[in-house]
Formats: C-alpha cells, sequence, structure tokens
C-alpha cells in the first residue's frame, strides 16, 4: 500500500474554493478507485497550506486511478475549476509507505 499526500499552497482570500474543490474530490476520488483518508484545509496556524491524502495499492493501481480520473466527468469539472479560478499556487506530491508498526505491513 502507498499513500499519496498532496501538499497544496493555496491563496489564503479563496479558501472557499479550495473548500468546494476538496468536496469535489471526496466524490471522484473513491468513485476512480483510491482510498481517499481526506482533504484538509488550512484552520490555525498557516493560511496556505492545504493538504489531499489517499492511498493507492502501488505505482500500476495509481496510473488506472488517474486514467479514470482524467475520464470522470467531475474529475475533469473540478480540474478546470481550479485552473479557472487559481487558487492553488502550488502542488508538491508524494508517496510513503507505512513504516510505523504495528501498522506496518510486514
Amino acid at each position: 500500500m502507498l499513500t499519496c499526500i498532496i501538499r497544496y499552497q493555496i491563496d489564503p482570500t479563496k479558501k472557499a474554493e479550495f473548500m468546494q474543490y476538496s468536496r469535489n474530490w471526496g466524490e471522484a476520488i473513491p468513485r476512480c478507485g483510491a482510498d481517499l483518508t481526506g482533504y484538509y484545509a488550512p484552520h490555525e496556524g498557516s493560511t496556505t497550506l492545504a493538504y489531499g491524502i489517499y492511498n493507492v495499492q502501488n505505482l500500476a493501481h495509481y496510473e488506472d486511478y488517474r486514467a479514470k480520473l482524467a475520464q470522470d466527468p467531475l474529475g475533469q469539472e473540478n480540474y478546470e475549476f481550479a485552473m479557472r479560478e487559481k487558487f492553488i499556487l502550488k502542488e508538491d506530491r508524494t508517496f510513503l509507505a507505512l513504516a510505523s508498526s504495528p501498522h506496518a505491513i510486514k
């Protein structure tokens, strides 16, 4: 199992747009095959950092999921919404494997 963590830098004046973007992914991501942990928006502290976290079985599964997401009507709409409204200033994506015990797969 791999966990994808997306770190966003968002425009702090457009938090409401990021919240809508997050709710849309809350529908589209699970429908397309990834196990969504959630999207997280700023609350205290930084006003510009936000995260999206989901799990996939492996990188091959990730590629299948991304292909489905690209064809999903809400996925397409959400991507276009983000491009049009420009509330995402920067996006970094990393894949991590769980290493802590007793949670780690042995």
